[in-house]
């Protein structure tokens, strides 16, 4: 009876395939987490000992290891504790491009490659990005409008009302966390305005013809370009 009424709420379940392609992103951001977590111990101790890297210049290039490894302390064991922050911070950082490359060399057999070089069309979308949101919603074709997928993901607003009065707040945080950061993350890229720079061109190579006309699109349209070119 409640079949025919239609009062059942049809529901995606992830696959194998889908379900597997998780845990490689999810590592990937742990150890993300890691290398962070130690970054920030080294410049806590460089800190606290009198170094400051100047403020105009970028950390964690070659130029800034160079500079870690010629500091001077007093004590000599304190010259012991930087060196073993600096390696863990190389280690770290090893373990995330070790990772990345390997999810690299399997999303080619992965049965929503082509939706990962779709999305990667969209600015503030790399594969990684895209890796991680259709990991997490799978196949985004099933929400039947952007408005859906919203409110799927928590990004919508909030509403409290009583009578004739309505009051709008901050977003609703529910759904998955992961793919709500990860889309709000690339949706910073569309404070600039929309240009068609030669590395959106070579980003969108292997895309279908939908995601490159929206490859330059202002920042109103993000949402519904993100579904649509996967529809």
């Amino acid at each position: 009876r409640q079949l025919r009424s239609g009062d059942p709420t049809a529901v995606w379940v992830p696959n194998a395939e889908q379900e597997a392609m998780r845990d490689p992103t999810r590592t990937r951001d742990d150890f993300k987490a890691r290398e962070q977590k130690t970054r920030q111990q080294l410049d806590a101790f460089v800190l606290r000992h009198g170094h400051h890297w100047p403020s105009n210049k970028t950390r964690w290039t070659q130029a800034h290891y160079n500079w870690l490894e010629s500091l001077t302390f007093r004590h000599a064991w304190l010259r012991i504790v930087l060196q073993e922050y600096i390696d863990a911070v190389k280690i770290a950082g090893a373990r995330v491009a070790t990772i990345t490359d390997r999810m690299m060399k399997v999303l080619p057999q992965w049965s929503l490659a082509p939706m990962v070089d779709s999305l990667i069309a969209l600015r503030g979308i790399d594969k990684i990005s895209a890796m991680v949101l259709l990991g997490e919603l799978g196949d985004i074709s099933r929400f039947d409008s952007p408005k859906q997928l919203m409110a799927y993901l928590g990004l919508t607003p909030s509403e409290h009302g009583s009578g004739k009065r309505r009051r709008q707040g901050a977003v609703t945080p529910t759904g998955n966390s992961r793919a709500r950061q990860t889309l709000v993350e690339s949706a910073w890229s569309y404070r600039f305005p929309a240009r068609k720079t030669m590395h959106l061109k070579r980003k969108a190579t292997d895309a279908s013809e939908k995601p490159k006309l929206f490859s330059g699109q202002r920042k109103g349209d993000y949402v519904d370009a993100t579904t649509r070119l996967c529809g």
